[in-house]
């Protein structure tokens, strides 16, 4: 069976992308970073979220997702997967 593993769904540009990305570096959180407008795959992914609308930044973990989390919502979505001590 596959781990799941967190994903944050962003663009370059985007400043929000950026402090999510930054952050989950600092507290050394292990994840994918797809960037939505160069990746068609990860962009079909998060418009299959919101039927058919891009919104970014999304965190997802599993089936369970986050769209424009704060940085305090962020770190309830990885303390209710354990996935700040790993």
């Amino acid at each position: 069976m596959a781990k799941d593993t967190l994903k944050l769904y962003g663009a370059d540009w985007c400043p929000k992308s950026a402090n999510l990305r930054n952050y989950l570096q600092s507290i050394w959180v292990t994840f994918d970073d797809y960037n939505v407008e160069t990746d068609a795959e990860a962009e079909q992914s998060v418009r299959k979220l919101y039927n058919g609308d891009l919104k970014f930044p999304t965190v997802t973990y599993g089936t369970d997702f986050l769209k424009n989390p704060s940085i305090k919502d962020l770190d309830v979505f990885l303390d209710k997967y354990g996935l700040k001590d790993v």
